[in-house]
């Protein structure tokens, strides 16, 4: 007869039997677990290596973009047109150079996930290949999406950065250059001054370069970085045939006031504030202009004919009126508006044509704040030195006014106004195009 205490001990060796054995299993189970795991490592891990940091993953939402309808801004909504108004209120960060930097690292990735692969381009267009000067000195990624707006594959682009530029910024564009093959970096930089001759150095620069590149464009614009077009590149190429050759700029007799800024030479000197130098009038009387030139005054935006940058480029004349220009204030708005007025140059407009005001050249659509209610309608974001920052209720005002550019704009101002415009810009691009189009891929 078994006892109680051996029934408990034969239980005892029973369960620490099926416990060791339990044990075995789940070793072996894990040996066998652990081997799967190594073995798909190896057979995987070339999927892992060719995927993209996750640095760069995280950047696929490049620069922030608000849940907005776009079309009932332009239709002037007032419950949309109000919501990008609280928008506004809220403290707007500007999207860090770094991020850009970061996914430029990885061009396949930046190039697929922002569309550049994907831009489809009409026989119009690649007939008619565009050239731009972009002179810029900050707001990497509004460069960026200004270059977006304006990209076609048989256009070319020269991008002029300031020496004085953040080397953030500076990474970010060249990371631009390096994942776009038709676009580059001046091959000439300045440090370039407000008002003063490096500015007009910087167009001139990009200027050169294009002449030397193999693009045979058409036309060529310049931009600065808070620019943006109110057309699209097939709009564009559309409205720059029709000029059959002539050239947009602004192009008037200068104003009393005005004619000090070239009578006077004028000394860069250190500045207090933001501009860090200013072109400052001196007493001293400069010598006339040579050649017996006729100055006219205008702004630094310009619409040039390739003809006429070629003749520019081997003019003696052009280049002694551009040394004479080196002591004035904002030479830039006078050396174009004067050139083109020189007897016998490509697109000549005649001395003897009335004035081509800012309103009529369609080359750059500004808003002074001192002509607003009689020439146009109130700015409805931000002043900073009379000049308008554009916001959302301003888009259908823009768009139909008729000018090709406007200025200014700036995401910290009212990022609506710019994402709006991007997205109505892409469906005019789209609207033209047809079965026909090819898809232009940068390589």
């Amino acid at each position: 007869m078994i006892t109680t205490c051996s029934c408990v001990r034969l239980r005892r060796r029973q369960l620490l039997s099926h416990l060791s054995r339990l044990s075995r299993l789940s070793c072996l189970s894990c040996l066998v677990l652990l081997t799967l795991c190594v073995l798909l490592f190896f057979k995987y891990s070339y999927i892992i290596e060719s995927l993209p940091p996750l640095a760069a993953l995280d950047d696929i939402q490049m620069f922030q973009k608000y849940n907005i309808s776009c079309s009932d801004i332009y239709d002037m909504d007032p419950v949309e047109v109000g919501k990008s108004l609280i928008i506004r209120r809220k403290q707007v960060v500007e999207d860090a150079d770094e991020s850009l930097v970061n996914v430029t690292s990885n061009c396949p990735l930046f190039i697929k996930s922002r569309g550049y692969d994907d831009v489809c381009v009409s026989e119009e267009e690649r007939d008619f290949p565009l050239a731009y000067s972009m002179v810029v000195h900050k707001s990497a990624w509004m460069v960026e999406r200004l270059l977006k707006v304006l990209y076609s594959p048989g256009n070319i682009y020269c991008v002029h950065y300031d020496q004085k530029s953040s080397a953030q910024f500076i990474a970010a564009i060249e990371g631009l250059a390096r994942c776009l093959p038709n676009v580059f970096i001046a091959s000439k930089r300045e440090s370039v001054y407000y008002a003063s001759i490096s500015r007009l150095k910087a167009d001139l620069n990009c200027l050169s370069d294009l002449l030397g590149s193999q693009v045979k464009w058409k036309y060529v614009i310049n931009l600065c970085g808070q620019d943006f077009p109110l057309r699209s590149n097939k709009e564009l190429v559309s409205e720059l045939k029709k000029l059959n050759g002539a050239n947009m700029l602004e192009s008037s007799r200068p104003s009393e006031q005005k004619k000090k800024r070239f009578t006077f030479r004028h000394e860069l000197r250190d500045a207090s504030f933001e501009y860090k130098k200013l072109p400052v009038k001196t007493e001293q009387m400069k010598t006339p202009p040579p050649h017996g030139i006729e100055i006219f005054s205008g702004n630094a935006y310009f619409v040039l004919s390739r003809d006429f940058v070629v003749h520019m480029d081997s003019s003696a004349v052009v280049k002694d009126f551009l040394a004479w220009s080196e002591d004035t204030y904002s030479p830039d708005e006078h050396f174009w508006a004067t050139l083109v007025r020189l007897p016998g140059v490509p697109g000549e407009v005649p001395r003897s044509q009335p004035d081509v005001t800012d309103l009529k050249s369609k080359t750059r659509l500004v808003k002074w704040h001192y002509l607003e209610d009689s020439l146009y309608p109130p700015c409805s974001g931000q002043h900073v030195r009379s000049v308008c920052i554009y916001g959302a209720a301003e888009m259908r005002w823009l768009l139909n006014y008729g000018h090709w550019f406007a200025n200014k704009f700036d995401p910290k101002v009212d990022p609506i106004i710019i994402q709006c415009l991007e997205e109505k810009l892409e469906e005019n691009q789209k609207s033209f195009q047809s079965a026909a189009c090819r898809k232009g891929k940068p390589t």
